[in-house]
């Protein structure tokens, strides 16, 4: 067993291995950089090889703080920092320097100019003259400029350096100087790091002890086959490393798309395939688009200061579109052409022009279906929304809608229930699904679609239905119209595994990282 190790070793552990044999003692990870020589990459790779042959074993002791420059301070290191350059200056340069005189020249934001010479004057090295121009008094400042000059600099050629290696008065600079909160605005960057201490293992003890006797007899190796070997004949006279297929690589953190973004992504992806044309507006909508195209009253409870985020300025938009605000006016009036009796009440024309954040994505269908929209027509939006609510699992305050219209002369409720079910199974990846009848002012026949969820059990996705002729008439649209408003946060808490709405929203960077990918 210990042979079959030991011919399965990388020269890259068998140099940190040979490290625990002339110290003869427990190794820091700081340790083993330094006496192996090797690359933090290298060292890296070589520790979770050995440890997961189980040859050593890591223990956490503490933690160290590791100094390093922001981007603000390698500008500093580049160029030397502001305090020093616009001291200089005015020492060497007697004309008029105002604060923006001074930025030009030296190339700096005028808020730092401001910053530095608000320093500068506090500690009497400058004034400021009439026509806010800057003259040198004295060079009070110099001892201060020149050790965070100095730390500067240091930083700059070591790239990084444990705290404890700096000087009492260079920490207190440091910390100074440091921003935990928008650390690129500082100069110094201070991270936290844990000490590792690396122990073998009586494995690793048992492979020391003949690893030195293994490697006299071992022929060279090599990993890769050449042509060169095989012209010449020379894989005759080599061995080839051995390698295991349950080594875990290095892990690499690389950049990805937030899992839910991803999700809705690869949504629209799904619906352009189907033919259908995207729905985009605004959030801030007026009540008019929002609810009142929709043939919702203006005494409809969902207006409620508890239900919709009034916008407090402005509170009104200039003009509705004619004729649509008549249109719509008379349908709630009277019913219009449409047939109907409408609402009976009369028309706030001045409440309608409200403005609120969007409390449901069939605003973009109206707008749609008064934008001369093609006939047959398919349309389809992913809009934020926002409403008060309580938030728990399944509730949030603010949403996303998958909102869908379908224009035709043939379309009926059937097919209507057709595309949710697939809706349900192709992008919430649902096992089960049902309908329940509903009621919505804008729709008649209506619906609900209700999924299983594996862990919260039913759950309703959102509603759809026909609309009414008080919607699609007033809005000059004489053909059927099936529409649908489903919540797809709801779908990708299935389809992405989760039990939890709020964590689709999550800066969480394990889920971000392994959660798995939309198929």
């Amino acid at each position: 067993m210990t042979s079959d190790i030991i011919s399965s070793l990388h020269p890259l552990e068998i140099e940190v291995l040979n490290r625990f044999k002339t110290e003869n003692k427990s190794l820091l990870w700081t340790e083993i950089l330094e006496k192996t020589g090797l690359k933090e990459s290298q060292l890296r790779t070589a520790i979770e090889w050995l440890l997961h042959k189980g040859l050593i074993v890591t223990e956490i002791t503490g933690v160290e703080e590791i100094v390093t420059l922001t981007k603000t301070g390698i500008s500093y290191g580049e160029k030397g920092i502001p305090e020093k350059r616009i001291v200089q200056l005015l020492t060497e340069e007697t004309g008029e320097n105002t604060m923006g005189h001074i930025a030009e020249l030296l190339c700096l934001e005028k808020e730092e100019v401001g910053s530095v010479t608000g320093f500068l004057k506090k500690h009497k090295d400058i004034s400021i003259e009439a026509g806010g121009i800057l003259k040198i008094l004295s060079n009070n400042s110099a001892p201060y400029i020149e050790k965070k000059q100095c730390l500067v600099n240091k930083l700059f050629q070591k790239k990084q350096v444990m705290i404890t290696e700096l000087t009492k008065e260079e920490e207190e600079l440091a910390r100074s100087l440091y921003r935990k909160r928008g650390t690129e605005q500082g100069v110094f960057r201070i991270d936290e790091k844990p000490v590792m201490l690396y122990h073998l293992t009586e494995e690793g003890k048992e492979v020391i002890l003949h690893l030195e006797d293994s490697l006299k007899e071992r022929k060279t190796e090599i990993s890769q086959i050449t042509p060169e070997l095989l012209q010449e004949g020379k894989w005759k006279e080599v061995n080839f490393r051995k390698y295991s297929i349950t080594l875990n690589p290095p892990r690499l953190i690389i950049g990805k798309k937030h899992p839910y973004r991803q999700f809705l992504d690869w949504v629209r992806q799904k619906f352009t395939a189907l033919g259908f044309k995207e729905m985009e507006g605004s959030i801030v909508e007026t009540e008019f688009w929002d609810m009142d195209a929709l043939f919702m009253p203006q005494f409809h409870s969902a207006r409620n200061i508890h239900d919709v985020y009034y916008i407090k300025e402005p509170e009104y938009c200039r003009e509705i579109e004619e004729p649509y605000l008549s249109n719509v006016a008379d349908c709630h009036e009277n019913g219009g052409n449409t047939g109907s009796t409408g609402w009976r009440y009369n028309f706030d024309r001045e409440k309608t022009k409200r403005l609120i954040l969007r409390s449901q994505g069939t605003a973009l269908s109206a707008r749609t279906l008064a934008g001369n929209p093609e006939i047959p027509g398919k349309y389809f939006g992913i809009a934020r929304c926002f409403r008060y609510d309580q938030i728990d699992a399944t509730h949030g305050t603010d949403f996303f809608q998958i909102e869908g219209i379908v224009i035709d002369e043939t379309i009926n409720f059937p097919k209507l229930l057709g595309l949710l079910n697939l809706f349900a199974k192709e992008i919430a990846k649902a096992k089960k699904t049902k309908f329940t009848p509903a009621y919505f002012p804008f729709t008649e026949p209506s619906v609900e679609l209700h999924v299983e969820h594996p862990v919260l059990g039913w759950m309703e996705l959102g509603g759809a239905g026909i609309f009414r002729p008080e919607v699609t008439l007033p809005l000059g649209i004489n053909v059927p119209v099936i529409a649908w408003g489903l919540g797809i946060d709801r779908m990708a808490m299935i389809s992405l595994g989760i039990n939890d709405i709020r964590q689709l929203f999550s800066h969480d960077l394990n889920f971000i990282r392994n959660s798995k990918a939309v198929i």
